[in-house]
């Protein structure tokens, strides 16, 4: 990754800045910078007016100002670039949406220090990369689970990263996931809200809690069944629509309505219960699982750039499908 340049930017002051705050008109005059990025080079003494360094984000400009806003060179983060093979699916100045595999954990962290996604997006943007926060890494919009597949879009500047930061804060976005759960749901669509917070027991866990929990909210509706009858339904393939994003946010709810998703290591146990409505062959293929069957099917949004509504969609992948075709199987012979 090739050393970047300090950029100085400058600005004489109108008639039409005059009296207002210094940080409202950079903000207005340098739309590719947060507020709160302005702000910090501001207070780190990054900006001159007529020529002596000024820290005020509250001074109210005058006709004749001088301004010089250094921009520093984004440093590079200690997060080792890798080479590791993405499947991306678009790719611009502003944004790279990308099909991530489970298995792969999307930021490095505590006994996942490399191999992460955000290496891998070190190593493959490199230069593309504009600078977060004064940082050269890619902004995390969203996150996956580590073993959930799918749809993830990642912000290259700042600009974007809020842009987009903000659709999901407002849930104005198209989100959808495919999952495949134990049992039938009834009646077939469903909300499911309930607050979530960390397990009062297991710190690897999430659980539906009273106190100090976050509102979250998880709509449901049934696509397939599985198995014969409502009460010998084995499973079903349903399709998720996240309303908030908290962590294990639909595995908690579904496992809290009394249908897990197949696979779920932490919160889908296989019971003999739930194993008396598959035949032996689907029973030893679930009881083979080693992740969650939750793929992030769908991602639509408002382009940080263009303003345009783009859309992604993806199949799940091949453990997905070979799960639905052994239930499928399974229910035709039935």
């Amino acid at each position: 990754m090739s050393e970047q340049e300090a950029e100085t930017w400058r600005l004489e002051i109108s008639e039409v800045d005059v009296k207002q705050r210094l940080d409202k008109v950079l903000a207005t005059h340098h739309e590719d910078l947060s507020r709160s990025r302005l702000k910090a080079l501001l207070t780190e003494g990054h900006l001159e007016l007529n020529g002596e360094v000024f820290k005020s984000p509250s001074y109210k400009v005058r006709s004749g100002d001088s301004i010089a806003l250094t921009l520093p060179p984004p440093v590079s983060v200690e997060t080792l670039a890798q080479d590791i093979p993405l499947d991306i699916l678009h790719e611009d100045d502003e944004i790279i949406v990308v099909n991530k595999p489970a298995g792969m954990v999307v930021h490095p962290a505590e006994g996942n220090p490399d191999g992460t996604l955000v290496n891998a997006l070190l190593g493959h943007c490199g230069d593309s990369l504009k600078g977060i926060g004064g940082e050269i890494r890619p902004g995390i919009v969203h996150r996956l689970d580590k073993d959930t597949s799918g749809v993830m879009v990642v912000a290259k500047d700042e600009v974007s990263l809020n842009f987009i930061a903000e659709q999901f804060s407002e849930r104005t976005l198209d989100r959808h996931y495919w999952a495949i759960c134990w049992g039938r749901p009834y009646p077939a669509t469903g909300d499911v809200e309930m607050a979530i917070g960390r397990h009062p027991k297991n710190r690897k866990k999430m659980a539906a809690v009273i106190r100090d929990g976050k509102y979250a909210k998880t709509s449901f509706k049934v696509l397939e069944r599985f198995g014969t009858g409502v009460d010998k339904a084995a499973a079903a393939l349903i399709q998720c629509k996240l309303s908030t994003g908290r962590t294990h946010q639909i595995r908690v709810h579904m496992t809290e309505i009394g249908h897990s998703i197949l696979g779920d290591p932490l919160y889908g146990r296989v019971t003999k219960d739930r194993l008396k409505h598959l035949s032996d062959e689907v029973e030893e293929h679930v009881s083979g699982l080693t992740r969650q069957m939750l793929h992030a099917r769908t991602l639509g949004f408002i382009h940080p750039k263009t303003k345009e509504h783009v859309f992604f969609e993806v199949e799940p992948p091949e453990d997905f499908i070979a799960a639905l075709t052994s239930l499928r199987e399974m229910t035709a012979c039935s």
